[in-house]
């Protein structure tokens, strides 16, 4: 017992003043600004508005300035034979018309800023059921460590009966033994749930991106039976609803508008294209007149209108478009498969929950007569009635029956939560 109670004090007690209590909603606000993967969600979303600004971006004209100096040189030359040239000039360039790919580049990079909006909320998504089955995790753990914790007192009781027994020569040492290796079974399953216990905390601790030195400590939830059996929606129902609020479903549809759209910029290849062009120059000279007049009578203006008529590009717009084409049957194809995986998905949880449910409503049977076997194995081997064989079978059975019910209780709570998320696209713990 006293090495149990110094396990116990290492685990919990040494950190239980620093523990903080979490609720399932303080983990999901927690992780909203800290999540890493949330967080490079985030940054991809600011780059995609930034692609969006630059595609914009198009329609303005471009200006740039120019200079040029050189050099020559006439070796063989009777007068100068060195001279020096420059040029200086504004330049100005604007697409009037390139078959619609700017406008449709436009419309495309803004619906992949859509989508990369939609994924930061999906991660957020994904992050909430992450939290939620560890958090379920979490509880499931602490009430198995109680379990646990009630096993080890009556071994331990019994031991130390079984211990003065032998002393008094009413007991022999084999029963004593066998009593004794119940007690210390006990005390390592103990041990491997705290040890998962801890585990399953380093599982949050990991989603939340809290430190190594940070002990967190989960608020309870309490559920009745008639939660835990409680009535499940119309399967239907909760498809047609998963379908309204899945994201990944509308970042895939507007994938698809993205696909048709890269069809429509492939084939502005085959179009003329219309750019208007002007400039303001001057240049100097040397040797000449004087820096001043030569740059002033040199200046001139010009302007022109270019017509680009493609006739034959090595088949580059014909693969374009064929790639294109392809892609927008991949985004049609993806949409259709991930309509198919959240049926499977919502069947999936429909059949584990009313299984966990099930298996609830018997583990509850199981465990009233496991508890009323042990307690009058236990009488009757306090009078010598029963060998203690029959005893530990009685203690083992009741154990078993306990883990059942929790089990069958957390797999029917997660079931039903996940259902709950499914519809509505959020889920809360008591």
């Amino acid at each position: 017992m006293k090495q149990h109670l110094f396990i116990s004090i290492l685990l919990f007690g040494a950190v239980g003043s620093f523990a903080q209590n979490w609720s399932y909603a303080d983990c999901v606000n927690w992780a909203r600004e800290h999540n890493i993967s949330l967080r490079k969600s985030q940054l991809s979303e600011q780059t995609a508005l930034h692609n969006l600004e630059e595609s914009k971006g198009a329609w303005q004209p471009t200006i740039d300035f120019a200079t040029t100096h050189g050099v020559t040189n006439y070796p063989w030359a009777t007068g100068n034979k060195n001279t020096y040239n420059s040029t200086y000039g504004f330049n100005a360039g604007w697409t009037v018309w390139n078959g619609g790919e700017r406008e449709n580049t436009i419309k495309q990079n803004k619906l992949r800023a859509e989508i990369s909006q939609l994924n930061t909320v999906s991660v957020l998504r994904s992050l909430e059921t992450d939290l939620l089955q560890v958090y379920l995790n979490i509880l499931y753990a602490k009430e198995t460590i109680g379990i646990y914790e009630q096993a080890v007192q009556l071994s331990e009781a019994q031991s130390n009966r079984a211990c003065q027994l032998m002393e008094a020569g009413k007991m022999s040492r084999v029963d004593y033994s066998q009593l004794k290796s119940q007690y210390d079974q006990d005390c390592y399953e103990l041990v491997n749930a705290q040890g998962t216990y801890s585990t399953r905390c380093m599982e949050l601790k990991q989603l939340l991106e809290l430190g190594i030195d940070t002990v967190v400590e989960v608020k309870p939830a309490q559920w009745t039976q008639q939660q835990v059996m409680a009535q499940l929606p119309p399967i239907k129902e909760s498809y047609d609803m998963a379908l309204s609020t899945d994201l990944y479903l509308q970042s895939l549809e507007k994938e698809q508008s993205v696909a048709n759209l890269d069809v429509a910029i492939a084939k502005a290849g085959r179009m003329p294209k219309i750019s208007l062009n002007a400039g303001v120059g001057t240049g100097f000279y040397a040797p000449g007149g004087s820096w001043g007049k030569t740059m002033k009578q040199g200046i001139n203006e010009s302007i022109g209108l270019t017509l680009s008529v493609p006739i034959l590009d090595g088949k580059k717009t014909k693969t374009a478009v064929a790639r294109a084409n392809v892609s927008k049957l991949e985004a049609q194809l993806d949409y259709d498969r991930r309509q198919t995986e959240l049926a499977q998905i919502v069947e999936n949880w429909y059949i584990d929950t009313q299984s966990a449910q099930s298996r609830y409503s018997a583990a509850l049977s199981q465990l009233e007569s496991a508890k009323l076997s042990d307690e009058l194995t236990n009488e009757q081997f306090a009078l010598g009635y029963i060998n203690t064989v029959e005893l530990m079978t009685a203690h083992n059975a009741y154990i078993e029956a306990q883990h059942s019910v929790l089990q069958a209780k957390y797999m029917a709570m997660l079931g039903q939560k996940m259902i709950e998320f499914y519809r509505n696209a959020h889920v809360e713990l008591p």
